[in-house]
């Protein structure tokens, strides 16, 4: 009998390990199976090459489950701030930054920082700090550029002017 084999091209173990970020709780299968083969007598560095893990990871959830049993390979609720932009001034906030600031009457021709959080601040009631608005600004694909510095050039307009009103000084020309 032949060996049951996956020809449809879509399925990748890349595509797969996506689908297990995507999927609420997939991340414990994956853990309980990669148990499984430490089990079975696998190396830790194994395991962590076939579910592309770092290895530290796998250490971890080893040490997890010897000090918690099966519990250990929960999911556990992490704690942290809730972000300040939801989707929506996510969503609004990346289609102004396809535009110019000028457009939102903010008087800047180039995205910075400093412009994300006047902008957040004018139109959602959000306040930042100028390094967070930088974090967003890379989170949503787009790079911060250095302002454009325009150099007064000097024209010839007064200068007739100006050398009449100079005086020279008689002095020592030695």
């Amino acid at each position: 009998m032949k060996a049951l084999s996956i020809t449809n091209e879509d399925v990748t173990r890349e595509a797969l390990l996506k689908m297990a970020h995507r999927i609420p709780g997939a991340w414990t299968g994956i853990k309980i199976a990669a148990m499984l083969l430490i089990l079975d007598g696998w190396k830790s560095s194994q395991t962590a090459r076939l579910f592309e893990l770092s290895r530290w990871s796998m250490v971890k959830w080893i040490h997890r489950t010897n000090d918690e049993g099966t519990a250990g390979l929960k999911n556990k609720r992490r704690l942290g701030r809730p972000c300040r932009l939801d989707k929506k001034v996510l969503e609004e906030l990346e289609k102004a930054l396809e535009e110019k600031p000028e457009k939102f009457g903010l008087k800047r021709k180039r995205w910075d920082g400093i412009v994300v959080v006047e902008y957040l601040e004018r139109f959602h009631g959000v306040r930042l700090k100028v390094r967070q608005a930088q974090r967003w600004i890379r989170r949503l694909g787009f790079t911060l550029q250095r302002p454009v510095h325009k150099y007064v050039q000097a024209t010839s307009e007064g200068v007739e002017e100006f050398r009449e009103t100079i005086k020279k000084t008689p002095g020592d020309q030695g």
